[in-house]
């Protein structure tokens, strides 16, 4: 449930409503995780990010291991609800498309 934070309300909201497409499952379901196709999906959740001020950016896949590693940036980098952000919205949505994912730093 979405606490004090602007951000952590907006990230609720826009995970939870569905808003988030999948059209590029077609592309990556049972394929193996590259560095291509996690981009995609952080693509469809940089907005949300833009909207409050933050960022994200990919900086690596470790797709052996199952860790994407990736760079919170603007408000996002300090924000108190970055690690809900990381886990509610971009590990969640990485997940529906790469199972085998393990973990999303931050780094």
């Amino acid at each position: 449930m979405p606490g004090a934070c602007p951000l952590e309300s907006y990230v609720y909201n826009y995970v939870w409503s569905g808003r988030l497409s999948r059209r590029h499952d077609h592309n990556c379901k049972g394929t193996v995780m590259d560095k291509d196709g996690v981009q995609a999906v952080i693509e469809e959740i940089r907005p949300m990010l833009q909207a409050d001020g933050g960022d994200i950016e990919l900086v690596d896949v470790e797709a052996e291991e199952g860790i994407v590693k990736v760079r919170l940036k603007g408000a996002c980098g300090h924000c108190p609800m970055a690690q809900m952000t990381l886990q509610m919205g971009v590990q969640r949505k990485l997940k529906e498309a790469y199972p085998e994912l393990k973990e999303v730093v931050a780094v």
